[in-house]
């Protein structure tokens, strides 16, 4: 069977793309990296791939004028690797057109919260500091907007009365690692299918739990 061509593009540690490594080289996912983009020169990301043999390569983008002429220059080393899945791990980059029609509904990104609410940055804290009783993270198909796109997939953590906004943070990292791996094989399966902002997923098990709570119910 064909593997799936994947291009990660990364700014930073890059612990979701080594959870994606992780589930290729465990034979849980039907997918090779044919090569890894930073936009950020020495970060750990680079060293992940060049580790796992990998194809990385740096296109700073402070060496470009504009956002669109970045993306041009990604866009040609993206296809110039065969891609045929882009896979942002921590890119911290507003996409453009240039990039987003070259791979129309091609791209995924990962949110470290529920989407649509806490959109953007520092988002782990600002669920935190607003008090709410569920956070979690989200896998959605990136569009032109801001963490907008249509969601495939997310996990709900609990949000405890003891709990830091590190502590936090580091629960809905362990849920990232879990749930990108599986989008990615869910689109590799072909099973994923677009319907305006819905994602139907061919052949899901419906989650057997009705209902979550936080605090647990009591007497009722």
């Amino acid at each position: 069977m064909k593997k799936m061509h994947l291009g990660v593009l990364v700014s930073g540690g890059g612990t979701n793309l080594q959870s994606i490594i992780d589930s290729i080289n465990d034979g849980r996912l039907d997918a090779t990296i044919t090569v890894v983009i930073s936009n950020v020169p020495g970060v750990r990301s680079l060293e992940r791939a060049r580790q796992n043999n990998i194809p990385a390569v740096v296109i700073d983008h402070e060496r470009f004028s504009t956002r669109e002429a970045f993306d041009r220059e990604v866009v040609a080393v993206l296809q110039a690797h065969r891609v045929e899945l882009v896979i942002m791990a921590g890119f911290m980059r507003i996409l453009t057109p240039v990039l987003l029609r070259a791979f129309p509904l091609k791209i995924m990104n990962i949110h470290p919260a529920l989407l649509p609410s806490f959109q953007g940055l520092h988002v782990q804290k600002k669920a935190f500091d607003y008090g709410v009783k569920f956070s979690g993270c989200t896998v959605h198909f990136a569009d032109e907007g801001v963490d907008t796109g249509p969601i495939i997939i997310q996990s709900v953590v609990p949000v405890y009365d003891d709990d830091t906004a590190e502590k936090l943070q580091q629960r809905i990292l362990k849920e990232e690692h879990r749930i990108y791996p599986q989008a990615i094989q869910l689109y590799a399966e072909g099973r994923l299918e677009v319907a305006g902002r819905r994602v139907r997923i061919k052949d899901a098990r419906p989650m057997e739990i009705p209902a979550l709570h936080n605090p647990t119910l009591e007497k009722f």
